[in-house]
């Protein structure tokens, strides 16, 4: 395995050097900060990342304050009881995308944070509590027994929620196949995913970094060499 000190170099090289580098390395929540996230502001997320999926992002984030209408506030435990007749309202609000399949992803998941609620305390709490070393077990629950959260649907969740972890764009897979890693251009096998876990895994405890600064530098270390502007509006990597 090659040092993350290479992959580093190449990222800070492209930036402009090291300070240039740095200054495009999000912040990140504490686990404190985490863990006090109420279980409606992890809702209206989550559905936002589902939302923004195959769409404009810009677009969604102007129509946010509709969807955040529309949906009552994405309080789950309100959310879930809602009758059918409010969920076919939905489909016609013109507050919102109306994308039925999503919409009724929006009422999947508030019974599905609800349930994660009532085991840990609050649905914040149990992403914090769970290990940084074992992301890919973290998705796969989403994916099971959440809707649409499959995918990089669920990586730019935990991403924009601000827990620590990785995205797999397309330039951070082409980085970790540079560094030798052997995993499909697409990996979705539990394999490639545990390969991929398993290379995170040993460049933390090599640098020290955080699991989300791993990802964005191996980004920035190859492919396109976006600009500040670009990537902030493309939302991360």
């Amino acid at each position: 395995m090659p040092s993350f000190k290479t992959i580093r170099a190449r990222a800070a090289k492209r930036k402009g050097g090291e300070a240039a580098l740095s200054a495009l390395l999000p912040k990140l929540a504490t686990a404190k900060q985490l863990a006090r996230i109420t279980d409606d502001r992890i809702l209206s997320e989550m559905s936002k990342r589902i939302f923004c999926s195959g769409f404009v992002w810009s677009v969604i984030d102007k129509k946010w304050p509709g969807f955040e209408e529309a949906f009552l506030g994405f309080v789950p435990q309100r959310l879930a009881f809602e009758p059918d007749e409010f969920w076919s309202d939905r489909a016609g609000d013109t507050r919102i995308v109306r994308n039925g399949q999503k919409i009724m992803a929006v009422r999947d998941n508030a019974r599905f944070v609800s349930d994660i609620a009532a085991e840990h305390g609050s649905f914040a709490r149990f992403l914090a509590a769970w290990p940084l070393d074992d992301q890919i077990g973290l998705l796969a629950l989403l994916a099971k027994r959440g809707a649409r959260l499959g995918g990089n649907t669920g990586q730019y969740f935990l991403r924009f929620i601000g827990r620590d972890g990785f995205v797999l764009s397309r330039d951070v897979i082409a980085a970790l196949r540079d560094s030798g890693l052997d995993i499909a251009e697409t990996p979705t096998s539990k394999k490639d995913m545990a390969a991929i876990q398993a290379r995170f895994n040993e460049w933390h405890a090599e640098t020290g970094l955080p699991y989300t600064h791993l990802s964005r530098i191996c980004a920035m270390s190859i492919g396109e060499n976006y600009s500040a502007a670009q990537m902030a509006e493309m939302g991360s990597e």
